[in-house]
């Protein structure tokens, strides 16, 4: 699996190729067809254990224990670092949303650790509500799509970002900067009062 999310990190389903990523894990190739089925049916493997991943990650954040504002802040700080630790995942979403994500819409594994991350962020605003830290009527769904744009599109456009802002979005400074904005940003939007 390590061997195949690498290769189709670098090149895309399309440009990867099932020999090197047999080559690379020591495998046999027809094994991997035996065990797969297909190369397509392997990227999909690859894109849902992606998503398994960082789900299970932030399952790991225990925000359920942590104060809403709090916990809204390391849920921010957590998606910026993951991504910044994984930009194998950054590089396999965009290839599946390419391929308009056909692979992923049947997924019933995705359905699951979608629904109990949507489900994590529900109980978190609701506490906030209640406690008076968060706005009420904010969409968890909404919530987690801004949070994972405002890390995810600085990071996948940095290169021609670095070059239209004329600065380097790749230093630690920036990098830095960037996670107070982001984490300021999401405060702003969700907090009662900032």
């Amino acid at each position: 699996m390590a061997a195949a999310k690498k290769e189709f990190a670098k090149n895309g389903l399309g440009g990867a190729r099932v020999d090197v990523i047999a080559d690379r894990a020591k495998a046999n190739k027809r094994m991997i067809y035996h065990y797969f089925g297909n190369k397509e049916d392997l990227f999909q493997v690859v894109v849902e254990e992606a998503y398994v991943d960082i789900r299970s990650a932030e399952q790991k954040l225990e925000l359920d224990n942590i104060p809403p504002r709090e916990a809204l802040e390391k849920l921010v700080r957590f998606t910026w670092g993951y991504y910044l630790k994984n930009p194998e995942f950054l590089t396999l979403v965009n290839s599946e949303n390419l391929h308009k994500a056909r692979h992923l819409k049947n997924s019933q594994t995705i359905e699951q650790v979608s629904r109990r991350f949507v489900d994590m962020v529900a109980r978190l605003l609701e506490r906030g509500v209640a406690e008076g830290v968060f706005r009420p009527g904010i969409d968890p769904v909404q919530l987690n799509i801004t949070i994972a744009a405002i890390g995810y599109y600085y990071l996948t456009n940095r290169f021609t970002g670095s070059i239209v802002f004329q600065r380097d979005l790749m230093d630690p400074e920036a990098l830095e900067q960037r996670l107070a904005f982001n984490i300021e940003t999401i405060l702003r939007l969700v907090c009662a009062e900032f």
